[in-house]
Parts: structure tokens; sequence; C-alpha cells
């Protein structure tokens, strides 16, 4: 899969794969890229997103996974840190 070069601060769309049964479907996950991690091979990425009653979810994904159906940038952002844990404090 050709990825799209995406980074902290962006808001990203992933549609990754899960089990269901004996298939396998699609499943949107939308949210902001908070980190960046690894190197060649090895990277990760972890999004979080507000969902329901202001519940957050982060998931975190290996950036050359075979799960990984399809990831595209939503909205650019532009932050001045590498890693935005501290929107975890926020409310």
């Amino acid at each position: 899969m050709n990825q799209p070069t995406f980074k902290v601060g962006d808001l990203v769309k992933i549609v990754f794969k899960t089990p269901a049964g004996a298939k396998t479907k699609p499943t949107p996950f939308e949210g902001t890229v908070i980190s960046l991690r690894g190197d060649q091979d090895n990277k990760t990425f972890t999004v979080r997103k507000i969902s329901y009653a202001n519940v957050a979810v982060e998931k975190i994904f290996p950036l050359n996974s075979a799960i990984i159906e399809d990831i595209k940038i939503t909205k650019s952002g532009t932050v001045g840190r590498a890693k935005l844990y501290h929107l975890r404090k926020k409310r």
C-alpha cells in the first residue's frame, strides 16, 4: 500500500480490517495523530478521537501493517510539539 505522509497534529481517517467471524470487515477510525515513534519498519502511530459522551479512544497502529486498508489525511495540522500527550488532560 502506498501510504500518505502525515505528521503529528493531522486529522486522519484510517480504514482497517477487523475480524467478524470467518470474514473481515473494514472499520473506519478517525482522529488526531498524537504520536509517531520508531524507525524504518518498526514505526507506529497513535490516533486519538473523542467518541460518544466525551469518551476518548486511542489506538496504536503499526505503520506497515497488513490490517490497514487505507489512510486519508482529512485535515493537516500545525503543532509545536513532537508528541501531543497533553491532549489527554484536556476535556
